[in-house]
């Protein structure tokens, strides 16, 4: 059986950034699902479901999976729920708690759309007739290729975003620190209140950056993080995701300039203050280093620290969830291998991550459209459908 996986589609967000309401990318992948792929497997965050009201990011999902359905009749999806998305399999996990003797939750349970949430029925609906099944928190690709979205790293992460600061918190009041965790229960247990209210808040409201990671985005830029590989074309306002400013407006743009720098500045200053402050407290071990190679470093241990806890062994391990593709070619194999000998495979993503997008996708891990192609022999493959494509035809336009 060959299959192909695709992670971090986030249908929904706002100001385009989902790349697969476009007709441009979404035929890229389509196109790529004729290749003899027998399965495809959809790894979490499928929808974005933390940028406001639900029916939004369904009504934005509906013509991709409604297109899936028809180029993919015959043949099974599987979806499995990340963090942006956890609402999809929230409803029966609350029904197996309600269970006297629910037994511990697996790396592997195969869920009926209708008995995981009305959100995964209606995308079975939607994308039929091809196969819509479920699988939380992984799926056995293969005897050895386990795939999971990778949400459960954050709770090793040194990176002091502002979820692994609610998951840390919640650990500290259940007394389940992240170095005793051995099974999906434990990681279950302080992810899922963290999940539930941002959820809570998303659907009375849009959110912020505060709870989207905008804030951990700006401190990377004001530490430079545009100015590395990975965000090299970081500079301009239209790479930061902002609007162009008007340019008959030479004093406002002017103020603003200076406004952002004096903002980056204090918050460049007072950051490793911050995370210091955070460490003495008991929150950590968090790292100040906020540079790309760090940051690909510290979700790649982290992901080996979770692989290592459920017993996943030499097994390759596919999860997306960080948005960084890989191993590509000049990334050190080393790093993308845990001390139990679990290899990590990483799907990327498919959204406009400006802040991280250099100018072409031969210098950018974080460029958009790419998959996993697993075969029934031979290590996972990370193929990038996107690589043609330029920056200013995958950009969204402004309203």
């Amino acid at each position: 059986m060959r299959t192909l996986i695709v992670s971090d589609l986030h249908l929904g967000g706002r100001a385009g950034v989902d790349l697969l309401r476009a007709p441009a990318p979404r035929a890229a992948l389509l196109e790529a699902l004729q290749d003899d792929i027998d399965r495809l497997v959809l790894l979490g965050d499928v929808l974005e479901l933390r940028h406001g009201p639900r029916h939004e990011a369904l009504a934005a999902a509906r013509p991709f999976f409604e297109e899936l359905g028809r180029a993919f009749a015959g043949r099974e999806v599987v979806v499995l729920a990340g963090n942006h998305d956890h609402a999809l399999i929230e409803p029966w996990l609350e029904r197996r708690s309600e269970l006297p003797a629910a037994p511990p939750l697996g790396l592997e349970q195969r869920i009926e759309p209708s008995a995981a949430s009305t959100m995964l029925a209606q995308l079975a609906a939607w994308a039929e007739p091809a196969r819509l099944t479920t699988a939380y928190p992984g799926l056995w690709v293969r005897e050895d290729v386990y795939a999971t979205h990778g949400h459960y790293l954050d709770c090793h992460l040194t990176i002091p975003t502002l979820e692994r600061l609610g998951i840390g918190t919640m650990g500290r009041i259940m007394r389940r620190p992240a170095r005793d965790f051995a099974r999906p229960d434990d990681y279950e247990a302080v992810t899922v209140p963290v999940f539930a209210w941002v959820d809570a808040i998303a659907r009375q409201a849009p959110t912020g950056d505060a709870l989207n990671g905008g804030l951990t985005v700006r401190a990377w830029k004001a530490f430079g993080g545009g100015h590395g590989r990975a965000g090299r074309a970081a500079g301009s306002p239209a790479a930061n995701g902002e609007p162009p400013a008007d340019v008959s407006d030479g004093r406002g743009a002017a103020m603003r300039v200076v406004t952002r720098a004096l903002r980056d500045r204090f918050l460049a200053s007072a950051f490793p203050l911050g995370v210091a402050a955070l460490n003495r407290a008991g929150f950590g071990p968090f790292n100040a280093d906020l540079s790309p190679g760090e940051l690909r470093r510290a979700g790649l241990r982290a992901m080996g620290e979770m692989a290592l806890r459920l017993g996943l062994g030499d097994a390759y391990v596919v999860f997306g969830h960080t948005h960084r593709a890989g191993p590509l070619p000049g990334d050190r194999d080393g790093e993308w291998r845990n001390a139990g000998g679990a290899r990590l495979v990483n799907t990327g993503c498919w959204t406009y991550d400006s802040y991280f997008l250099g100018s072409a996708p031969s210098d950018n891990p974080y460029w958009p459209g790419s998959c996993v192609i697993v075969d029934d022999h031979g290590p996972p493959v990370v193929r990038r459908l996107l690589a043609e494509h330029t920056r200013a035809e995958l950009a969204p336009a402004y309203a």
